[in-house]
């Protein structure tokens, strides 16, 4: 009886019993969080477009229609954009018409949303750097959903009227394209308020995806976001716009067909070949048309690519009007890059460099041989003039036809 009542005994048993405790404490605590988390994933799931900086790998699948392949009818002269899966297989829908590589199948491309962002960022911008450190946004607001979108048109000018306007204190822009009205939307709209960068009371917040001009549901998705969107499009001669945007392409892709090639359906007859996307962006009157049905005229403002580089801040002025804003980039704002060859923003005190399109933009075009440039002339102008009757808006292009492209 002494040996069973000793301390010793005694104490292995209390320790016996208090490890017993803990087990079972454990265990119950453990099953507890199993039990939470899988409350959680059936609540928050993975996919959920909230979880915008996630690194789930995202596909694109960048088959585009082949040159030769013409539509069925005007109306299907805005073809698909690349569709953007997820690891899933989730498809986010929409029409971006105007990408490059029109000719070709192109491999898909497996990144993260980061590499995602990084990507249009340099596919958008050179200058980005620059603009954070003199138009940075305070850590302090509310990230709104646009209220004025540049919609387009690509090659026409919209990054420079993007970089200019970012100058005014009331106005607070997105630097990257989101895409959102036209390869993204599936994603929803919450998803596309993160992207926006946060505004005080009184500030317009802006994006600009050139893309949407052309994309068949970007005015119906726009207008369910807000039918009082104010948009801008920017719009260049669409001789010269679709050389440009050819120019573009073939620094990328030095082995596609020439311009001459590219531009004809059948070169012998003259038949324009309107399903490239170089040539289809330019049909300005048929994009417009498909905005109209949504949006008044009176919301849709026009800019002229050319005047944006001959009198930058006369056309900054106009837009200013438009959107509501006290007229602050001005003449002061501005001079002329010779070597360039187009309008810079003068240097922000704060930075030592000059805020300038980067090498990207004012590439040389390539020489297109004459009577290519006549007949594509010739197959605008019907659609130039319907342009001009439905804004009221004379931009010039037929002034001088004998003019040489440059």
């Amino acid at each position: 009886m002494a040996f069973w009542s000793s301390p010793t005994v005694h104490q292995y048993k209390v320790s016996q019993r208090l490890l017993f405790a803990f087990t079972l404490s454990l265990s119950l605590t453990y099953v507890c969080y199993t039990l939470m988390s899988c409350y959680t994933s059936f609540q928050f799931p993975l996919h959920d477009t909230s979880y915008l900086y996630q690194s789930r790998p995202l596909v694109t699948d960048q088959k585009q229609e082949r040159v030769g392949e013409r539509p069925t009818s005007p109306r299907d002269w805005v073809s698909p954009s690349p569709r953007v899966e997820t690891a899933s297989s989730d498809r986010l829908s929409g029409e971006a018409a105007g990408t490059t590589g029109d000719w070709r199948d192109s491999p898909p491309e497996v990144y993260t949303v980061q590499s995602w962002l990084e990507r249009e960022a340099q596919e958008s911008s050179t200058t980005d750097e620059e603009l954070s450190r003199s138009n940075s946004t305070p850590d302090f607001g509310l990230q709104r959903l646009p209220q004025a979108i540049i919609i387009g048109v690509k090659k026409g000018g919209t990054r420079a009227l993007l970089e200019a306007i970012r100058v005014h204190p009331d106005v607070r822009a997105v630097g990257v394209e989101p895409h959102f009205f036209d390869r993204h939307y599936e994603k929803g709209l919450e998803w596309y308020r993160s992207l926006m960068p946060k505004t005080l009371d009184g500030q317009i917040t802006m994006e600009k995806t050139p893309s949407y001009f052309v994309t068949r549901e970007a005015p119906k998705r726009i207008f369910s976001m807000a039918k009082d969107t104010k948009l801008i499009v920017v719009v260049r001669n669409p001789v010269t716009r679709a050389i440009s945007d050819y120019t573009q392409t073939l620094s990328k892709k030095p082995e596609i067909p020439t311009f001459e090639v590219l531009a004809f359906k059948n070169r012998t007859l003259g038949l324009i070949d309107a399903s490239w996307s170089a040539i289809r962006i330019g049909i300005y009157a048929l994009h417009l048309e498909n905005w109209l049905q949504f949006f008044p005229l009176s919301q849709i403002h026009f800019v002229s690519g050319e005047r944006l580089i001959i009198d930058p801040a006369g056309e900054m002025g106009k837009v200013q009007d438009f959107l509501g804003l006290k007229r602050i980039v001005t003449d002061k704002h501005f001079y002329f890059n010779k070597t360039k060859g187009f309008p810079c923003l003068k240097k922000p005190e704060d930075s030592s460099i000059p805020r300038c399109l980067g090498k990207s933009k004012g590439r040389t075009h390539p020489k297109i041989d004459p009577d290519v440039i006549h007949r594509l002339r010739k197959f605008y102008r019907p659609f130039n003039i319907m342009f001009h009757q439905i804004t009221g808006e004379d931009f010039d292009w037929e002034k001088d036809e004998n003019q040489e492209i440059i």
